[in-house]
């Protein structure tokens, strides 16, 4: 059973939005919180396309979602909203997969004049599928994060200092609720 589980929206190999997922299993890992990461990208677009359950990669995904207790949803914005991979993985969830979790919203865009698309495209579907205790998403800039020679990932520091404000949320409400011991920490 994972305590968290990461959804990257991203069609793309490198992705900012899978890169800061990668980022926020750091973090937890750091609490001694075990993660799992779900990269819609690596599924078969076809079983998703026609939301074929029975495909053992998407009921894996299924497991992952329903045994969390934290989900963190990365994407890119395209056109003003999420991804399309991504509506087609929130698509075949359960009606109620996102109830009792803990969810943070994240979206990654060229432009700041797409920050919106947190609350009004992707919250709304969240909400549909059960979410009650949805965060405050975190909107990052292309040019606040970016890939260096070598791979290597950076983000800027008020980027990370937004990110570890979110990410400590979810730990502390995970100390308050006794699902991880109150002397377990970390520094990041």
């Amino acid at each position: 059973m994972s305590d968290i589980v990461t959804i990257a929206g991203s069609p793309s190999r490198t992705s900012r939005s899978s890169a800061v997922l990668g980022h926020a299993r750091e973090f937890f890992r750091r609490y001694g919180l075990h993660s799992e990461a779900i990269e819609i990208r690596d599924f078969n677009a076809e079983d998703l396309l026609y939301a074929q359950t029975s495909n053992l990669g998407i009921q894996a995904g299924l497991v992952k979602v329903d045994r969390a207790k934290v989900v963190i949803i990365a994407t890119p914005v395209y056109k003003a909203a999420y991804s399309g991979a991504l509506k087609t993985f929130l698509d075949v969830l359960p009606q109620q997969a996102l109830k009792d979790k803990i969810v943070l919203p994240i979206a990654t865009g060229g432009t700041l004049a797409h920050l919106l698309s947190i609350d009004y495209a992707l919250k709304p579907v969240l909400s549909a599928l059960g979410a009650q205790h949805i965060l405050s998403g975190l909107y990052v800039v292309d040019s606040q994060c970016r890939f260096a020679d070598g791979g290597a990932f950076h983000l800027d520091a008020e980027v990370e200092n937004r990110l570890q404000g979110a990410f400590q949320t979810i730990v502390n409400h995970l100390i308050k609720t006794d699902f991880i011991p109150s002397a377990v920490g970390g520094d990041f």
